[in-house]
């Protein structure tokens, strides 16, 4: 896994009346994806709205194809892609963790706000640098699973 990877465990409560992960449930799976590479790629949330900006989402797109069902191990690999003047896009690939198999593919545009009006800024240099360098070989791990053997 060169990129950064998020690995996370689907719960019973996560899969629908024909017992796979309900799709409402993938958003909810980028966003946490996403979360954890922003916390790799800047740190603290925290410390980024310390310096007086803010993300919100303004775009959201998935496809599906393959399901995935309780307790199958997910692998979330996250990448930065275009980076605008004030927005910017995070890539994923969502694969079966065990069999390789793609699940789903999304994207996530965001924007840079003003963390106080919510109005779009530029992207601070500093942040941009940091995106655009990303988080290539983080493994963030609340699966459970043992990646000792991975490559």
């Amino acid at each position: 896994m060169n990129n950064f990877t998020h690995l996370l465990r689907v719960r019973y409560s996560e899969c629908d009346a024909q017992k796979i992960v309900f799709n409402g449930k993938y958003a909810e799976f980028v966003d946490i994806a996403a979360t954890e590479y922003s916390r790799a790629v800047w740190g603290s949330y925290n410390d980024v709205l310390a310096m007086g900006v803010d993300s919100q989402v303004v775009n959201l797109n998935i496809s599906w194809k393959s399901p995935s069902t309780f307790d199958d191990v997910l692998a979330i690999e996250v990448i930065t892609g275009k980076v605008g003047n004030s927005s910017y896009t995070f890539e994923f690939e969502i694969r079966n963790y065990e069999t390789g198999i793609s699940v789903a593919s999304a994207e996530v545009v965001y924007v840079m706000v003003d963390a106080a009006e919510y109005t779009k800024l530029p992207i601070p240099d500093d942040l941009r640098q940091k995106l655009e360098q990303g988080a290539p070989g983080v493994i963030v791990n609340h699966a459970g699973v043992d990646i000792s053997q991975v490559n």
